[in-house]
């Protein structure tokens, strides 16, 4: 009897002690542990995004739109015969496209779109690649590239990646910057000398607005490949050098009196409006003259 009394009396307490465990300090350590979790929070805070998936794996787009449908991204699949002036006018924030769908015209392709729309973030997932395709797509205006197979959830970072911590600033100014001749115009996502625009990519807009808003302070490499890739430099890479030099290119096509981007050797660049000495620059013409007349002959 008393033996039954006291697993009767447990029994009753059972309910007051998993009560005191769903509330005690295992269960606020437990509740700690879910709320600093940062998959938890992941899933809480995924800002909604729009879409455009430019690809004919069926089987790729089922488990991908799953995905999106599971953060409450909304996506929508687009034909290969799609042209980049159609493209540029849909209110997407991001492109996923597989440029092995759009044939022998993709880079023409590519390039029209990420001049049109430099504030589209671009995500290349194809499949095998050379070095030399992956880097022509980056220098076209890609964001990022990915070959295939590859998990959906990789592509989902790489998506929040490009489109959140580069793209959407909390403060961003629209006001023009002007040095020299040039005018930098954010509101249109271009420069301008004397009212013509330089044709800038994607990624060279983002170069010399960079430049232009650091007050003639130089910028090391590192800093620029970080404000530009989102992500460390890694060792021995060029991709900076070669966009300045796009870059300062144009610029001296536009407007030969003026030197812009300074290079401070084995520190970064730095971009302050000096006018050229007009002998000098009429000697650099006459010698440029000279090798073209040396070609042609």
């Amino acid at each position: 009897m008393e033996t039954y009394a006291r697993s009767t009396l447990r029994a009753r307490r059972a309910p007051e002690g998993a009560e005191r465990r769903r509330n005690g300090p295992v269960a606020d350590v437990q509740r700690s542990a879910a709320l600093n979790d940062p998959r938890a929070a992941d899933e809480q805070e995924r800002p909604a995004l729009r879409i455009a998936i430019l690809d004919r794996d069926s089987g790729f787009l089922m488990v991908l739109a799953k995905r999106m449908e599971r953060y409450g991204w909304t996506h929508q699949v687009l034909p290969a015969r799609v042209s980049a002036k159609t493209l540029a006018s849909i209110d997407v924030d991001t492109l996923i496209v597989d440029l092995a769908s759009l044939g022998a015209r993709r880079w023409t392709w590519l390039g029209r779109l990420t001049r049109e729309r430099p504030d589209l973030a671009v995500i290349v997932c194809t499949g095998s690649s050379t070095v030399a395709e992956r880097v022509c797509g980056l220098r076209l205006g890609a964001d990022d590239w990915l070959n295939k197979p590859c998990h959906p959830e990789e592509l989902i970072a790489r998506v929040e990646a490009v489109t959140f911590h580069r793209r959407r600033p909390e403060s961003r100014s629209l006001e023009p910057v002007s040095f020299g001749e040039v005018e930098v115009r954010p509101d249109q996502f271009q420069a301008f000398v004397h009212g013509r625009s330089l044709n800038l990519t994607r990624r060279e807009y983002q170069l010399i607005e960079l430049l232009s808003r650091a007050d003639g302070e130089v910028l090391p490499r590192e800093t620029i490949y970080e404000c530009l890739w989102g992500a460390p430099m890694i060792r021995n890479d060029r991709s900076v050098d070669v966009f300045v030099h796009k870059l300062r290119r144009k610029l001296e096509q536009a407007s030969p009196d003026w030197k812009y981007i300074h290079t401070q050797f084995g520190v970064g660049y730095q971009l302050t409006a000096e006018p050229l000495d007009a002998p000098v620059h009429e000697l650099s013409l006459s010698a440029s003259r000279l090798v073209d007349e040396a070609l042609a002959a």
